[in-house]
């Protein structure tokens, strides 16, 4: 607990914070500290509480209810970065499957380039069929 900015930038700056309960009435009175405040508070979510007002009880949902929507928020943020990961790889296959395509259909192809091309058809298949599946 910081009772002045000093100590509140002292211990933003000395480690690293999940959370950050903010009083409601120092956003209030002190808006350009509040703002020095929450500029160095990272990646910590800031919960504002009205001290004067809030028990520990509802300060403690308030402070859960927030952690739980960070959680939240964050594991929509990994899913969506996963398939947008997944749809370039897909893509990114793509193109190796058409090139093999293109080249199994060329008439009287070498037998061992044929044997590549077709090794290399089937693991591109593989790998666009785990993307598909995952």
């Amino acid at each position: 607990m910081a009772g002045t900015l000093a100590q509140a930038l002292s211990q933003l700056r000395a480690q690293e914070y999940v959370a950050v309960l903010i009083d409601q009435a120092f956003l209030e009175t002190e808006p350009v500290e509040s703002d020095v405040v929450l500029e160095h508070i990272g990646t910590a979510i800031p919960v504002h509480v009205n001290f004067a007002i809030s028990g520990m009880d509802r300060i403690v949902r308030e402070l859960r209810a927030a952690l739980h929507r960070h959680e939240k928020e964050g594991l929509l943020v990994r899913q969506e970065v996963q398939q947008v990961l997944r749809n370039e790889l897909k893509s990114t296959v793509t193109a190796p499957l058409l090139s093999c395509e293109m080249a199994l259909l060329v008439p009287d192809l070498q037998s061992a380039a044929e044997t590549k091309m077709r090794a290399v058809y089937e693991l591109a298949q593989e790998v666009r069929a785990k993307l598909d599946g995952s």
